[in-house]
């Protein structure tokens, strides 16, 4: 990322499922106060996509008319159908010059992000920089996405890299849709795995409350907490932003 960027250069747009509050907010705040170069907005997809719509018409008022207005990076792992279309959507509706990147996933960093909310739940030995235990409190993992087929699909290089950093078998399962987290726990389980932990790969908004810890009791699992607003998700926002002024 630049350390100086011009007065025209696009606003970072973070669009989320829901509202701009809670994690996203948070998320935000973090690419800000990390890169105060970028104008940082957020935008809450909601129903309509309307706000998104509005962020985009504002950050165009006081760019020039022929350069990119904003960059929009959706706050999610993987694709997620109702997402890509609700910002397809208010892009068309802006009229505004925008680009709009791919998801945050599939990355090493949330590979390593997952492998932290794991370790904080104790359900994974800590990141082999703090030299901590070294037997791992479970025998395998169900990394869960939302978003359908095509999302989980996306996340299996994730899974590849979280496996090898647990040295542990990792499948991917979706909340809602096939591979389901029940026929992955039982594979798990033909291969000897008795403790099983379930990782949900995504950063909150877009899981329905209480609904990764269902499936965790459904398979007689602990479930590590979301990604949330963890330090290398807002980095992998700004990556995303920096990623397209690069190839511009």
């Amino acid at each position: 990322m630049p350390s100086h960027l011009p007065p025209e250069a696009p606003a970072l747009v973070l669009a989320t499922l829901g509202d701009a509050s809670g994690v996203a907010a948070e998320l935000a705040a973090l690419v800000q106060g990390d890169n105060p170069q970028i104008e940082v907005r957020l935008a809450g997809l909601g129903e309509d996509g309307k706000e998104l719509t509005a962020e985009l018409e504002d950050a165009a008022r006081v760019r020039p008319a022929d350069g990119t207005a904003a960059v929009v990076v959706p706050l999610l792992t993987g694709p997620h159908p109702v997402a890509d279309r609700l910002i397809a959507r208010a892009v068309a509706a802006s009229g505004v010059t925008v680009t709009v990147t791919e998801s945050l996933g599939p990355h090493p960093l949330l590979a390593e992000a997952l492998h932290i909310r794991l370790a904080e739940k104790d359900l994974a030995r800590a990141d082999r920089m703090r030299l901590l235990n070294v037997s791992s409190p479970v025998d395998a993992v169900v990394m869960v996405t939302i978003g359908g087929e095509n999302a989980a699909a996306e996340a299996q290089p994730t899974a590849v890299l979280l496996a090898s950093r647990l040295t542990l078998p990792v499948l991917v399962a979706s909340l809602d849709s096939a591979p389901d987290v029940t026929g992955a726990a039982d594979r798990l389980r033909g291969i000897g795995a008795l403790r099983i932990a379930l990782s949900p790969c995504a950063i909150g908004p877009e899981i329905a409350p209480g609904l990764a810890e269902a499936a965790a009791s459904r398979i007689g699992a602990d479930c590590a907490d979301p990604l949330g607003s963890h330090g290398l998700i807002a980095d992998l926002a700004a990556r995303a932003y920096g990623s397209v002024l690069a190839a511009g």
